[in-house]
């Protein structure tokens, strides 16, 4: 195969056979399979690199015998380095093969090691191994940018939640993106790095989670940062999302041009003072990217594994009411939720008051007097920001797509007092369930027109079947 310009070539010798690069990640041979055990030695695999840069590694990994939903058994963590140097870790939470994908920082054109050590102190006691498959290293042209001011996480160590190795059985960071911002100066830039927990265990309840955001994950931008033209940091700008969630000037350590972060609190905000020497550190895959016109969320429907590490953490932690009863305000089997994705607008106010969120109504066809709600009626459960914006409908178990009848719009204050301000939806973006095994079903539903709510007239439709 030639070589591609938009990625550099690479080979990983040894165990993992012969990769080649292409504009999009490559695979190796199936049967070229790295396995890292418990008390086993460390792998080290040579490879060369042919451009230097910001280098990404990506591989299909699984760790039998592991679950997230089983205590003892939560997750295997691997530790990563590159030249002897500890780049990042990688916790495994399930016996499923899923593709994952990480930052190894700045490397230098020519041969390396790769080495992949298990560790035993983060680890489950239940784990005993993880299996590495269709392995690939590449530094990506397009990109490097964006990834050269790609922060690290370094772990959460907070006494009262027990270890320093927590983030690997809880509040675990699942993947990272980046947005690309306008700056006031010609010819630059503002980055903006965010990242997906698998929960947190502070800050918003799970009822208000799944009501307001369409999840019990954790979603929070981490660190913003202005770039010149060339692609350098502007001194002064490096930003990051504080405990409550305030917005500090960076003051910490770089490394190279990556930040150094830790998430500090039960709510997963950050403080640039880290511990030393980092138990665990998330170096993520930040390239991904979010269309302007959807929310947050479709960065875990492109990375479906994200929602069964969502459920089961739900699982573990006793946060699923059982029997699910969509009557209550608790969270239940989260495979009895429709997630749906809607786009709204919030005109100008007509008076004082509150202002209106909007909430989301279903009606099935067995049962079209039932007008089941996203905010299971609590007014300061409905959406009230004005961007594409996720939430979740609790319908009774065994519900399908096929059983719903309508998708309604209401408009819902969300205090005392009405503003008058009228709220437009004019679109849901999608609609699905999670199969049996929690992970995202084709979306059933769409549309797209205009709904305008107002105190008159404050429920609209907005599908029927």
């Amino acid at each position: 195969m030639s070589l591609r310009k938009s990625a550099s070539v690479l080979v990983l010798a040894g165990t993992l056979g012969t990769v080649t690069a292409s504009p999009a990640f490559a695979t190796n041979d199936s049967r070229s399979t790295v396995v890292v055990q418990r008390s086993g030695p460390v792998k080290t695999i040579p490879f060369d690199l042919r451009d230097a840069g910001e280098a990404l590694i990506r591989f299909t990994v699984s760790a039998p015998g592991v679950s997230w939903v089983r205590p003892g058994a939560e997750s295997a963590v691997v530790s990563v380095g590159v030249d002897g140097r500890h780049v990042t870790d990688l916790v495994v939470p399930s016996a499923e093969p899923t593709a994952r994908s990480l930052a190894l920082g700045s490397v230098k054109r020519g041969r390396h090691k790769l080495t992949l050590s298990f560790s035993p102190q983060s680890s489950s006691p239940g784990a005993r191994k993880v299996v590495l498959n269709r392995t690939e290293i590449r530094t990506p042209k397009a990109d490097q940018a964006a990834l050269r001011h790609a922060p690290v996480v370094v772990g959460r160590t907070l006494a009262l939640l027990g270890d320093a190795h927590q983030n690997a059985r809880t509040d675990t960071p699942l993947i990272g993106w980046h947005e690309e911002l306008p700056a006031s100066t010609p010819g630059h830039r503002i980055f903006e790095y965010s990242v997906v927990w698998s929960n947190e265990d502070g800050g918003t309840d799970s009822p208000a989670l799944m009501a307001r955001w369409g999840r019990t994950t954790d979603i929070e931008w981490v660190y913003r940062v202005e770039v010149d033209a060339k692609g350098n940091r502007v001194d002064g700008t490096g930003v990051y999302q504080a405990a409550n969630h305030e917005t500090l000037v960076f003051s910490g350590t770089y490394e190279g041009d990556h930040p150094l972060l830790q998430t500090c609190t039960v709510n997963n905000n950050m403080c640039d003072a880290v511990t030393t020497p980092a138990p665990l550190r998330f170096f993520l895959d930040t390239t991904q990217t979010r269309p302007q016109d959807r929310a947050r969320e479709i960065l875990m429907d492109r990375n479906a594994w994200t929602y069964p590490v969502m459920a089961q953490e739900m699982i573990r932690e006793g946060r699923i009411e059982s029997p699910s009863d969509p009557a209550t305000v608790a969270v239940g089997d989260q495979r009895n939720y429709l997630f749906i994705e809607i786009k709204k607008q919030t005109g100008a106010p007509t008076g004082t008051g509150a202002a209106p969120g909007v909430t989301v109504g279903v009606r099935l066809k067995a049962d079209p007097a039932t007008l089941y709600r996203s905010d299971h009626a609590v007014p300061t459960s409905s959406i009230a920001r004005d961007l594409p914006a996720a939430t979740t409908v609790e319908l009774p178990e065994g519900t399908t797509a096929a059983d719903i009848a309508s998708v309604e719009a209401i408009r819902q204050p969300m205090g005392t007092g009405d503003n008058g301000a009228p709220a437009t939806v004019t679109s849901i973006n999608r609609a699905f369930f999670l199969d049996r095994a929690y992970r995202p079903q084709s979306s059933a539903i769409t549309w797209t027109g205009s709904v305008e709510l107002t105190p008159a007239q404050p429920t609209g439709a907005l599908w029927h079947d």
